[in-house]
This record gives structure tokens, sequence and C-alpha cells, in this order.
């Protein structure tokens, strides 16, 4: 069992063990890492599990990020620990944050990733909004938070300053 929890400040460099752990070594060097450098995540929406010994499970965070001047979210890297697979944990950890992002008044989520599996949550293609290179525009998913939301929205992802 397993206990969702934002992430604290010392929390930070557990979650990047984590994520070094579930990701290739050159996970740094994705495009998307150049849209979150000296960018501070969202921290209302970065959330650990551990189960009850203390032991962290997962981890997911969110970025600011604008597509033609529109405020969006950058989703990931969300990751559970091997040994944690397999139990619905990532899942959790989306389900959880998007309803959090919603609450917080959020408008639109934008992810790099495997359609079949974020598919469940919402996730859709959207053409006209271009990733940093090399990224592969067919793993570029988008969610509304509210109907409509991504409606106009399209452009090149831009770092927020």
């Amino acid at each position: 069992m397993f206990t969702l929890g934002q992430e604290t400040g010392d929390d930070w460099w557990e979650v990047e063990a984590l994520y070094d752990t579930c990701f290739a070594p050159g996970r740094t060097a994705l495009s998307s890492y150049r849209l979150r450098e000296d960018v501070p995540p969202v921290p209302e929406l970065c959330v650990v599990a551990r189960d009850e010994m203390g032991v962290m499970g997962g981890a997911i965070r969110y970025w600011p990020v604008q597509v033609g001047g529109a405020a969006v979210l950058l989703l990931g890297p969300v990751a559970v620990h091997p040994t944690a697979q397999g139990e619905g944990l990532g899942g959790a950890l989306i389900r959880d944050t998007l309803a959090r992002a919603v609450e917080a008044g959020h408008a639109r989520v934008l992810l790099v990733g495997d359609a079949p599996y974020y598919r469940r949550f919402g996730f859709e293609q959207i053409s006209g909004v271009f990733m940093p290179p090399p990224t592969n525009p067919d793993r570029i998913l988008a969610l509304n938070l509210y109907d409509h939301a991504w409606d106009g929205v399209r452009g090149e992802v831009e770092r927020i300053s």
C-alpha cells in the first residue's frame, strides 16, 4: 500500500535517483529536459508515493511551459520503481495529479509518451504543437482539463522564463 503526498525539498535527490533507476542514462539529453532547465516544477503537482516503511515507490512532476502564448502543463517524468511496477501506481499518480491540476485551475496538459498507455487517462495525439527536436510528433499527447481547452492553441512548446 502506497500513500501519495506532495514532493518536498527533502525528496528531490531521492526522486532523481528513482528517475535514474527507471530511465536510460541519457534521459537528461531528451528535448523535454531543455524545457525544464533552470525552471522550477509546479510544486503542488509534484507527488511522490511511499510505502508503509517510507520507501519511495513512485514520483511524478509537472513543469510550466507555453504553446502559442497559452499556459500549458508539461507532465513528466512519471516513474515507478521496478519492484512496484504493475500494481497501478503510475496510474494512481497520474489520476491524482490530474485531479489536483483541475482543482488548481489549470487548463491543459501536454506530454511526450506512448499513446496506448496514456489514452486511458484521456490523452490524445495533437497536431500543430511542436516539441523541440528530435521529438517524434506521434508521441506528443495532449489532454483538455476542461472542454475545448486546447482549441486554437498551436505552435512551438516553449520554456517559461
